[in-house]
């Protein structure tokens, strides 16, 4: 679990990030989820766009990755979130928080 600071530092890093997966109308499938936890394996912090068309909402689609992966939410707001998952690869610039 974060605090709220370690949460406050990944909100401002994600401010420059664009989406990374981009969910349709298809809504959450495994091939997404998978796309995500690749992206989290390789950033750690992941922003997620949904489509007018995806009829369920990102804070439900947040909560659903969250528990499925095992990420914690940073942020939710209109049709974006963003997730955050301490990576195990090496060779990359982990995020301190």
């Amino acid at each position: 679990m974060i605090t709220t600071k370690q949460r406050s530092k990944l909100k401002s890093l994600a401010n420059t990030l664009r989406p990374i997966v981009t969910v349709g109308k298809e809504e959450l499938t495994d091939n997404i989820l998978n796309e995500i936890a690749v992206a989290l394996y390789h950033r750690e912090l992941v922003k997620v766009a949904s489509l007018k068309s995806c009829e369920t909402p990102a804070r439900v689609m947040c909560e659903e990755t969250c528990r499925r992966l095992g990420c914690e939410p940073v942020l939710c707001i209109g049709n974006r979130f963003v997730v955050y998952k301490r990576s195990d690869k090496e060779g990359i610039e982990h995020i301190e928080i």
